[in-house]
């Protein structure tokens, strides 16, 4: 064997030895970039994480009720003589609901007729009086002018009291003609009866509605904002918002709000807006929301309210969260699983964005069945993917990097 045939034959050798002792401390770095084997990070598939398309949108809690709620208070001067309905019975709009005792006010009316007519005497005679005073003066001697234009003065103001005091019994008199009418309250609204509260007041002692009709029909949804988000949200009477179910995100409803009730502020059980001990505690302000359909609602179903953005709709292409999507290399790349189940960079093309769902359209570099992961500085290629959450160790020093310090004008700032 030639010397130039052995001098190459070592060298491969040792190039073969250096590629070996390079790849088993990557290996045992867990790849290129540093860290360690153990290292682990959770991806997931695009399809899944695009499928819902709801982008970053805030939203708010709701509930499905009814359309329109009717609380009916009880005249506090009144006595109810009968119910006429039970809770849980359906009625209509004229249906009697129920009817007040007016023996007593019937007598007032009896009474407030009696002094009208008295008063209305008085008015008469006090014409009467003027009459005759005003054919006197005319005949009376000069020095009796000054005394008949004095009485009939008097008689003037008495008349103009009485006639005052005739409008004044005639209203009282319309008012209990009117309550004796309306003895029976009727339902204004189609619906159920709800509830009725014998004692018209609530656990607290507070007022409250004697009955309660729920009516029939479409569902509206009762959402809520606390003081601050009511401020933030941008929430307006007329906007347009997307109902989503808790249960099945890709289940929607369309609807716009209706009213934002800034008035009828409430705490978290709806109760008031005090705490248990009594103390005032952040409002909340209730907003509905008037649907476009309500097939497939339940009453009292639990939902999330957004502002519609378009979100529902499922835009052409993929589209994927910008906090995907890293730019600091000039070039947009994502965190993706290879095929080995390691952590690489993967260059993606963009296309559209959307400025209310935070979202770019991906042209190409990806695809549904990729998985990827939320980005972190930490990262390096060839870190070990997961699709369980339960397999990353968040304790590991990957994810427990300290901050850096810098300076920026001589002030250091923690990065």
């Amino acid at each position: 064997m030639s010397k130039k045939k052995l001098a190459i034959i070592i060298v491969s050798a040792a190039a073969v030895l250096i590629a070996a002792v390079v790849g088993i401390a990557l290996l045992l770095r867990g790849g290129a970039g540093g860290g360690s084997k153990e290292d682990r990070v959770y991806v997931e598939r695009v399809g899944d994480l695009t499928a819902v398309n709801m982008g970053s949108v805030s939203s708010y809690s709701g509930k499905v009720e009814s359309q329109e709620t009717w609380e009916i208070k009880k005249d506090p001067d009144k006595e109810i003589k009968e119910v006429l309905v039970e809770a849980g019975q359906t009625v209509e709009i004229g249906t009697p609901l129920f009817t007040y005792d007016t023996g007593e006010t019937e007598m007032q009316l009896a009474q407030a007729k009696l002094e009208l007519e008295g008063i209305g005497y008085d008015i008469s005679n006090y014409h009467s009086q003027i009459a005759e005073l005003q054919n006197e003066k005319k005949n009376a001697p000069q020095d009796q002018q000054l005394e008949y234009t004095t009485q009939i003065q008097q008689l003037q103001t008495s008349l103009k009291q009485a006639e005052y005091d005739q409008k004044q019994k005639q209203a009282e008199i319309d008012g209990y003609q009117k309550s004796i009418d309306n003895a029976t309250v009727t339902s204004k609204i189609a619906g159920v009866i709800k509830e009725i509260n014998e004692s018209g007041f609530d656990p607290y002692g507070m007022e409250a509605a004697y009955m309660t009709v729920l009516a029939t029909g479409d569902y509206r949804v009762k959402g809520s904002l606390d003081e601050q988000s009511y401020y933030s949200s941008g929430l307006s009477v007329g906007q347009e918002v997307v109902v989503r179910s808790r249960v099945d995100e890709t289940q929607t409803w369309k609807g716009t709000i209706s009213v934002i009730d800034t008035e009828g502020r409430t705490d978290e059980t709806g109760d008031g807006y005090y705490d248990q001990e009594g103390q005032e505690g952040a409002s909340k302000y209730p907003f509905y929301v008037t649907l476009d359909s309500s097939e497939g609602l339940i009453l009292g179903q639990h939902v999330f309210i957004e502002p519609d953005y378009g979100q529902s709709e499922k835009p052409d292409g993929l589209w994927l969260d910008e906090g995907y999507i890293v730019m600091d290399d000039g070039e947009p790349y994502v965190w993706a699983a290879d095929g080995k189940n390691r952590l690489e960079k993967r260059t993606v093309e963009l296309g559209e964005s959307s400025e209310e769902l935070y979202q770019y359209q991906i042209l190409s570099g990806l695809t549904e069945d990729d998985y990827i992961a939320w980005p972190m500085a930490e990262f390096y290629e060839g870190i070990r993917t997961v699709t369980e959450e339960d397999e990353v160790d968040y304790d590991s020093p990957l994810y427990q990097k300290e901050d850096e310090v810098i300076i920026i004008n001589g002030t250091e700032v923690t990065e």
